[in-house]
């Protein structure tokens, strides 16, 4: 790959880090060449390891890095895993996986859509009426919420900063509260179909939508139809607990003081169940990337309907994301992936679409919402593309 070509694809790849019945719509399908990495020999091992080498530094505490190639596999960490006694990190932790959730609510309400139990083409109104208000007259498909072209306004939070947020980090705002607050704000911001706009609203709705159709929870299902076929026996969605339960990492958020300085703040205890079907699922690398591998063999969605998962609409401006991933093409390569962000925690899963290349990692960052760019996180990335 040329130099521009490849820091273009890094970039891309973690862009994200620093997270009546409607007539079915045309869809366009990305490029899918042949992989340039089907005959590489295997990981780039010591460039990954010079990737995260030194930790922990000002910009991750530690980091989790599973890469798969045709020739080999290669599996690292580094850093430590809480500042005070300066462990070295837990290569197996758990840590919060934030919007990588929604690669397995996708897959649930694919599941289910599979077995009949959800039509992707009628109108989320008709299943959740008690949401919906009579404002909302544009039909909105269930298609639309898992790519993110629903035009739906975004919910309501515990704050609109991190000093705000880390506040109340242990209450509780409820998925209901927020999807209510949502709809309270009025009609799509547009035409449903017509924009992309990458919003945990959709995949609070798609949680709500398939406890709906069940009747029962969206931790349970989801567990039942993608974590358990998947292997993710380590995997598993907290609700109001504030804790990583198991071994893990803590984390820290860079937080400047009333002079000045900078320190960092532990925000390893934090209740997310308000990120609930969109973003508070807590994992591990290994489960992970079962996950991604099963996933792409069609081991947990069935065709045609895991096409969903790597078809973005057509006719959109600028769309990359389809059903639960996204999409980013250089030098003729396509790479599907999902990244995900919460306080102290930043994780990404991806690989082409015939696994010849594969990464996932999970990084301590210590400004994980933040919109710059993670050094760490880059270098990881143009490591494992190699």
């Amino acid at each position: 790959m040329r130099a521009r070509s490849h820091a273009v694809l890094a970039a891309s790849v973690v862009l994200a880090l620093a997270a009546g019945p409607l007539a079915a719509p045309a869809f366009a399908a990305p490029p899918a060449p042949a992989s340039r990495f089907a005959d590489q020999r295997g990981p780039a091992e010591e460039a990954l390891r010079a990737a995260i080498a030194g930790l922990p530094d000002q910009y991750a505490t530690a980091a989790l890095v599973r890469v798969g190639t045709t020739g080999g596999d290669w599996h690292g960490s580094a850093g430590v895993r809480d500042l005070a006694s300066g462990r070295p990190a837990h290569p197996d932790a758990r840590f919060r996986a934030g919007s990588v959730t929604k690669v397995v609510t996708a897959a649930t309400v694919l599941r289910l859509a599979a077995q009949d139990e959800i039509d992707l083409d009628a109108p989320v109104q008709g299943y959740l009426p008690d949401l919906f208000t009579p404002d909302f007259e544009q039909p909105i498909s269930v298609r639309h919420l898992l790519n993110h072209t629903s035009g739906i306004k975004p919910g309501d939070g515990l704050g609109d900063d991190f000093a705000e947020l880390y506040a109340h980090r242990y209450d509780t705002l409820t998925p209901q509260q927020v999807a209510a607050s949502a709809i309270a704000k009025g009609p799509e911001d547009f035409v449903p179909g017509t924009r992309q706009q990458y919003l945990n609203i959709n995949y609070t709705i798609l949680g709500l939508l398939i406890e709906k159709v069940t009747g029962r929870s969206y931790a349970s299902e989801a567990t039942r139809l993608v974590l358990r076929p998947a292997g993710m026996h380590h995997t598993y969605f907290p609700g109001t607990d504030p804790r990583i339960r198991g071994p893990h990492n803590r984390g820290y958020q860079a937080a400047e003081g009333p002079d000045g300085t900078t320190r960092l703040v532990d925000v390893t205890e934090w209740n997310q169940a308000d990120r609930w079907a969109a973003g508070d699922m807590i994992s591990t690398t290994a489960d992970l990337e079962r996950l991604l591998t099963k996933l792409f063999r069609g081991k947990i969605v069935p065709q045609p309907e895991l096409e969903e998962m790597f078809t973005t609409p057509a006719g959109v401006t600028g769309a990359t994301m389809s059903a639960g991933l996204e999409y980013q093409e250089a030098d003729g390569q396509v790479f599907w992936g999902k990244s995900g962000g919460r306080y102290g925690y930043n994780a990404f899963i991806g690989g082409t679409r015939d696994l010849s290349r594969t990464l996932v990692c999970a990084v301590n960052s210590t400004d994980a919402k933040g919109t710059g760019r993670n050094p760490v996180v880059d270098a990881i990335t143009a490591a494992a593309l190699r």
